[in-house]
């Protein structure tokens, strides 16, 4: 009877500390952590996005837009918080010579400040210039 007891307590003390960490990751995400997923997520995706055939071809490196968007947005849905609302907008994108610019648009939850409730909207843009010597492919 005594070791069903630590049983149903050791259950308890795990769905309670699961419930701490997940609270406490909503309230750790910070601006800097996103700029830096940001910042590795678009640099994968141009590296996933150059166009092979074209390469071989013609010797120079060249990204496809639409898998950079592809790729671009399922790492995004990967890594991001699922209790935000971000707005994705790609603009100034290239194909030669590779170069992509990203607007991301996220909203805090709403806050009381003076009798009203607030919201922030959090911008975050970075651009990227895919840039290589000699490119070598491992895939």
């Amino acid at each position: 009877m005594k070791s069903a007891y630590w049983a149903y307590w050791l259950v308890v003390l795990g769905v309670f500390v699961t419930v701490v960490l997940l609270l406490i990751q909503n309230f750790t995400k910070t601006n800097t952590q996103n700029y830096y997923m940001m910042k590795e997520i678009t640099e994968a995706a141009l590296v996933d996005s150059v166009d092979l055939a074209y390469y071989r071809q013609y010797g120079e490196v060249k990204i496809n837009k639409e898998k950079f968007y592809e790729v671009f947005i399922r790492r995004f849905a990967e890594a991001a918080s699922t209790d935000t609302t971000y707005d994705i907008e790609f603009y100034e994108i290239y194909e030669a010579p590779p170069k992509v610019g990203v607007k991301i648009s996220s909203q805090t939850e709403s806050f009381n400040i003076t009798g009203g409730n607030e919201t922030l909207e959090l911008v975050e843009r970075i651009d990227g210039i895919l840039q290589t010597d000699n490119f070598s492919y491992q895939g």
